[in-house]
């Protein structure tokens, strides 16, 4: 029982980190349009924390072929909201083992 609780609360946890993390993209890329200090500490830290996730899809989504539009942020953004549907679905199956 306690194992199972334990359990059931890392995965709810899981869950808020993959959401939480979404936030954190999609507030990078609302600070693009209004181009911030680069200076800035929290800018410093949004791009710190989201440009390893970016980086891999901007080679893959060059905005020099996309009409200089960055659709990078899509992809990690849909792979998270599967990631979080599948983590909600293990979360709230009746079958489930935990």
């Amino acid at each position: 029982m306690i194992g199972t609780a334990f359990l059931r609360s890392a995965l709810y946890m899981l869950v808020w980190v993959v959401e939480a993390y979404q936030w954190v993209i999609v507030v990078r890329v609302l600070l693009t349009w209004v181009s911030p200090d680069p200076r800035n500490p929290i800018v410093r830290a949004l791009a710190a924390l989201t440009e390893p996730a970016l980086r891999p899809f901007r080679r893959l989504l060059s905005p020099h072929r996309t009409a200089g539009i960055d659709f990078s942020p899509m992809l990690p953004i849909l792979i998270l909201q599967f990631l979080e549907m599948f983590l909600k679905e293990i979360y709230h199956s009746p079958w489930r083992t935990l």
